[in-house]
């Protein structure tokens, strides 16, 4: 049999196919737009994310014997908001996760309806990017539409309810809506009522790995499958991506080096750290897990690379790096804000502690290691709960380079487990979808035969010691610098 994990990126949409066995026979990438209608917006038509999953799905499929085709899963952009009208059509834009238009309601979660009652309703405190500010931020901008709202769901769930007619999503994705009791895996009754929504405009959640349904007879007819194609839940894309690295079960972490960085760490149990510094969402795996966000991560890269060195060689400047550990420039890596674990959109990034001896690889050197730092940020509030992680792995763009595997390595003083395929969430999404076929008894099961760890890096004893003085010194530049980000932003 064959599986489908659909990828609703924001640039976006990859699919992949792959056999009973985990062989990837085969990918597809679909672009569409993206929109910036205001400085601070970020908007996509869910229009466009069907058209082009359409158009990938057939492509993906040509040459194939359909009918081997058992069954099609997701991961997609997380907290981003789709609603539509009582005709099942588009009310508006879908707006993004990486939108930042809710800081108005945003504080107003946080300061009025206050952190500790958030987080005893959905384990969370409010961030810009999460669901719920943006249904206030709609509800008082927007009135017409908000009144128009006959249903509420995420960008990956669009293309489930398009496929197969299910109004459904998943635990892990919507965890990430500030709408959801993670604990109890039920939508809060106190977040609903302050939204002013009700329990009927919200879909029926299920786990990742569940079938909610299967093809439309019309949609089956024109990708030329048949209608018993089932279509199983999916993820969020972070929970989908831990799948497809085998980050499943308990005390499994995933680092993620792409336009934005992430930490997640798995947990067979319910946590949640005093700050709400990390996110407390549910797992793919019917578990849950922690997960760490920074906003710029791979991105600082190529800013630093592209925009400032107007250069693409990449490794040509890196090779120019050579003493880790002992550079004296800091890089704050906060060029789009930052969320874990500060919360503060208004943080900028920074360079300090040059001096008329600094080089330009050691401004380079400084980018980084800051995302390191930054990382590291949220690996201290994990550890703090008790968590020891010795090991994780690594994906996205930035993890192709070799010296920056090398730093974060080092200063987070883990081994670093390198993969034989790295597919992220379209992977996570198809394995997904062989475990809701019944080809696997459960998600560990299936990532332990699927994914494969091909090298792993060691930390340097000396080097991470280093690091770990250097780390000190890193995290007392935020700090010093909040109130200047208030008076500049």
């Amino acid at each position: 049999m064959y599986y489908i994990g659909v990828d609703l990126g924001t640039s976006a949409v990859k699919l992949l196919l792959m056999d009973s066995k985990g062989k990837i026979e085969k990918i597809v990438s679909k672009e569409y737009p993206l929109n910036f209608p205001h400085p601070g917006w970020s908007e996509q038509n869910p229009l466009d994310w069907y058209e082009k999953s359409m158009e990938g799905l057939k492509e993906l499929t040509e040459g194939i014997d359909k009918s081997q085709i058992g069954g099609i899963s997701f991961g997609g952009q997380m907290h981003g908001l789709v609603i539509l009208d009582e005709k099942d059509e588009v009310i508006r834009p879908a707006i993004l996760w990486n939108d930042g238009r809710t800081g108005k309601e945003t504080d107003y979660l946080n300061t009025v309806v206050g952190k500790e009652k958030l987080s005893e309703y959905t384990a969370n405190i409010a961030f810009a990017g999460f669901t719920a500010p943006k249904i206030l931020w709609v509800k008082e901008n927007e009135p017409e539409n908000f009144a128009r709202i006959k249903k509420i769901m995420l960008p990956k769930d669009y293309l489930a309810y398009r496929l197969s007619g299910t109004f459904c999503s998943d635990y892990s994705d919507a965890s990430g809506m500030l709408l959801m009791d993670v604990k109890n895996k039920c939508w809060s009754e106190e977040m609903i009522s302050i939204c002013g929504i009700t329990k009927e405009q919200l879909p029926t959640l299920f786990e990742s790995y569940d079938v909610v349904g299967t093809l439309k007879p019309e949609v089956a007819e024109e990708l030329g499958m048949t209608e018993a194609v089932k279509i199983i839940a999916g993820a969020g894309d972070n929970a989908a991506s831990a799948v497809g690295t085998g980050t499943v079960g308990n005390n499994m972490c995933n680092l993620s080096l792409g336009t934005s960085g992430t930490i997640f760490i798995t947990s067979d149990e319910f946590r949640v750290d005093e700050h709400n510094a990390l996110h407390s969402f549910a797992h793919a795996d019917g578990k849950y897990h922690l997960m760490g966000c920074m906003l710029s991560a791979a991105s600082c890269n190529k800013w630093w690379m592209e925009e400032i060195l107007q250069s693409k060689d990449f490794k040509g400047e890196q090779e120019k790096i050579e003493n880790l550990g002992e550079n004296s420039v800091f890089f704050l890596p906060y060029l789009m804000g930052e969320r874990s674990p500060h919360n503060n959109p208004k943080a900028r990034g920074t360079f300090t502690g040059m001096t008329m001896d600094t080089k330009r690889e050691d401004m380079y050197q400084a980018v980084l290691e800051g995302v390191a730092f930054g990382l590291r940020d949220s690996f201290e509030v994990a550890k703090k709960l008790g968590i020891k992680i010795e090991r994780s792995k690594i994906t996205g763009g930035g993890a192709k380079s070799p010296l920056w595997k090398k730093i974060i390595a080092n200063v987070l003083n883990v081994k670093i487990d390198l993969l034989e395929s790295e597919e992220g969430p379209a992977l996570g999404g198809a394995i997904l979808a062989a475990v809701g076929c019944g080809e696997y008894k459960n998600v560990e099961e299936a990532a332990e035969k699927m994914i494969k760890v091909v090298d792993t890096i060691e930390p340097d004893e000396e080097l991470s010691k280093k690091y770990d003085e250097r780390y000190e010194k890193f995290k007392t530049i935020y700090p010093g610098m909040i109130e200047i980000f208030n008076q500049i932003v």
